[in-house]
């Protein structure tokens, strides 16, 4: 456990090295010391240059990149701001770290409310547990999304291919599927929701899969199930499945994001006021929002 250059912090136990940067409270690496290995992806801009990235206030895309709000429009880049703001770390443990970020009335010009955001991560075994807070600092109702965005490097070991892997999910309830038409969400039409996903060239043609009411998701190789990465979500609404396609060899990249969400991009017939925004979080004056998800390695 230490600092790095002011700029990462590393918490670890007997299963798992993990480090995470100032910069977005991001997680940067997840080392599995039985199978020293690394589990999540690289970073390589090549394909896509993040590993973990917090989205905040919303999650996806916007209607020309901007809503109103009180007559008033704003405009937001996809998944937001936060994700490139340096947090402040208010404790750091062995097994557990804790960040934080205020507004301080940094961003009135594209989201007009002054809010919190505490991120903590604690190793419990083989299991990497994520909390958010987020607080309003406002006398009136604040409206948001926040999201994760971890990506896995797969396949997981030599000599297997991307479609040697699968994803299963888990759903809570009947379950919902999305799709990303010309960047904007529609429920997809169809009698059934497949729960087992196998990782084809096409799976993100399309882009993001997007399902409501799912619980958890596996990844694993359908040549040897003893190794895998769960991650679980039981109270969030929705979760996204990634990878960045390639057009040109038509093939995606060596990650797989999971992706559990409190907000979706915007529907095509969006009206575009941010309160009435499809999965807005409203928070009322001076009140927390708290959600956590778990990312175990087996």
């Amino acid at each position: 456990m230490k600092e790095r250059m002011g700029t990462m912090i590393l918490i670890e136990n007997e299963h798992l090295l993990v480090e995470i940067a100032n910069k977005g409270a991001e997680i940067r690496s997840i080392w599995n010391k039985g199978r020293k290995k690394q589990l999540m992806w690289e970073g390589d801009p090549a394909y896509w240059g993040r590993v973990s990235p917090v989205l905040f206030p919303i999650v996806g895309k916007l209607k020309d990149n901007q809503y109103t709000h009180k007559g008033d429009t704003y405009n937001l880049p996809q998944h937001g701001f936060l994700r490139d703001q340096v947090f402040v770390t208010n404790t750091l443990k062995k097994e557990e770290a804790l960040f934080h970020f205020e507004s301080s009335n940094q961003f009135a010009d594209v989201y007009p409310f002054e809010f919190t955001v505490y991120i903590t991560y604690t190793l419990e075994g083989n299991t990497l547990k994520v909390s958010w807070k987020v607080s309003n600092d406002n006398n009136e109702p604040m409206y948001f999304s926040i999201g994760a965005h971890p990506a896995f490097n797969v396949p997981f070991r030599e000599g297997e291919q991307l479609a040697d892997y699968e994803l299963h999910i888990q759903p809570s309830e009947e379950m919902k599927q999305f799709e990303l038409e010309g960047g904007f969400v529609q429920e997809k039409q169809q009698e059934t929701v497949a729960t087992t996903l196998s990782l084809t060239d096409h799976l993100f043609a399309a882009d993001a899969l997007i399902y409501e009411n799912a619980n958890n998701i596996t990844l694993r190789s359908t040549e040897d199930e003893t190794e895998q990465i769960t991650v679980q979500f039981p109270d969030f609404p929705y979760v996204g499945v990634w990878s960045k396609y390639n057009d040109e060899d038509q093939s995606i990249a060596p990650f797989v994001c999971i992706e559990p969400w409190f907000g979706l991009a915007d529907t095509a017939n969006t009206s575009g006021e941010l309160s009435k925004k499809k999965g807005i979080q409203t928070l009322q004056a001076y009140e927390s929002f708290r959600a956590s998800y778990t990312m175990t390695f087996t």
